[in-house]
């Protein structure tokens, strides 16, 4: 009676090496993620910047602090937005141009990222603050139908606004004071991080630029879940859930 054939070893050690790499390549791109030199995408800064006292870190732009009013009537400042990304944009409610294509892509990131629950906002600056009353932004939010949880329209001083477009978000190059003939119209997106730094600048009226402002979203929420866990890798703490 013959007996049965044995496989060869160097079949068996193959075998077990596919095994071995598939159990193991989570590990170890998470080890790789987490502690060692990321590959991954990261977003640039936008603005100036300088190094700091300690000769080592490096300050970037940052938005200023801000106080306006939103279609609510209620104050709105840059506090609200902390621990938030957030998109910031100027438009005002009567614009027959840009403005309705800028709406119609900032409803497609509403949407989009809807399951944060609040982590992505959305700032919608008016560029026409005499016009754009609290009831005007009120009623645009409503034919837009935005979520104005996640959502602001605001409206506020001239000069303020105008101030913010230009030495915060970097909208306009050109010189103004925010008097009556002063006039800032842009198409241009801006991505805020959590510490306020820009993080990207995008056309909102091409589809294909805003898809872009949105996969950097999600680049940049993973630089900072990414950052969370490194952090309680070297800290030593286990992550919660």
């Amino acid at each position: 009676m013959n007996s049965p054939a044995k496989t060869p070893f160097y079949k068996d050690k193959k075998k077990l090496l596919i095994l071995v790499f598939l159990l193991s390549f989570p590990s170890v791109l998470y080890v790789f993620l987490s502690v060692g030199k990321t590959n991954f995408i990261h977003l640039q800064y936008y603005g100036e910047k300088e190094l700091a006292a300690n000769g080592k870190d490096t300050i970037y732009h940052k938005i200023a602090p801000f106080s306006f009013v939103n279609q609510d009537g209620k104050t709105i400042t840059d506090k609200d937005y902390e621990g938030k990304i957030y998109v910031a944009d100027y438009f005002f409610t009567t614009c027959k141009t840009i403005c309705p294509k800028m709406t119609t892509e900032l409803i497609r990131v509403q949407n989009k990222f809807a399951y944060t629950k609040g982590l992505i906002q959305i700032l919608s600056h008016t560029v026409d603050p005499e016009n754009d009353s609290v009831p005007v932004l009120k009623a645009y939010s409503e034919m837009v139908h935005a979520n104005t949880a996640n959502w602001n329209f605001v409206t506020g001083d001239k000069k303020e606004l105008y101030a913010m477009a230009r030495n915060s978000y970097l909208l306009n190059a050109t010189e103004g004071d925010g008097g009556p003939d002063d006039f800032v119209h842009s198409e241009l997106f801006i991505l805020v991080d959590k510490e306020k730094r820009i993080r990207g600048i995008y056309d909102g009226t091409d589809i294909k630029s805003v898809t872009n402002l949105m996969e950097d979203i999600k680049v940049l929420m993973a630089e900072y879940m990414i950052h969370v866990k490194r952090d309680k890798i070297v800290s030593g703490k286990p992550e919660t859930k």
